[in-house]
């Protein structure tokens, strides 16, 4: 008889977690998926407001605290989706993502989206990890 694998969820406290309903992290046997993250602090406040590097350094910063939350690790990371408001900030977005997956080289996306759920917001960022 085959069991159910346990699934672990991770909530970073947003106000938008049980609104829409959704988990910042969610594991099931050795598979994590992180949701769209974004540069907010602990308090819910976007951090480095009209600056790309320096959300995408935060928003990269909360996804490793919710993959740690469940039990992995930035290595164990095997795709990254990177969404941005304006796709001429590639450059300053790929160089932070570049500065915390130099080594483990996981697959990514990087798309240009309308809008994100606040004006200020500039980049959201989803993972999905593999532990070994």
């Amino acid at each position: 008889m085959k069991t159910m694998a346990e699934r672990m969820r991770y909530s970073s406290g947003t106000k938008y977690e049980p609104t829409v309903g959704y988990s910042r992290a969610v594991r099931v046997g050795k598979i994590v998926h992180v949701s769209g993250t974004t540069a907010t602090d602990a308090e819910g406040s976007i951090v480095g407001i009209g600056d790309p590097a320096a959300q995408t350094l935060q928003a990269l910063n909360n996804v490793r605290k919710a993959l740690e939350s469940v039990g992995a690790k930035l290595e164990d990371v095997v795709r990254t989706r990177i969404y941005v408001t304006d796709i001429r900030q590639w450059e300053q977005v790929g160089k932070v993502h570049g500065g915390f997956f130099k080594d483990i080289r996981p697959a990514n996306s990087m798309v240009e989206v309308k809008a994100l759920v606040n004006p200020q917001m500039l980049v959201e960022i989803e993972a999905e990890a593999i532990l070994s």
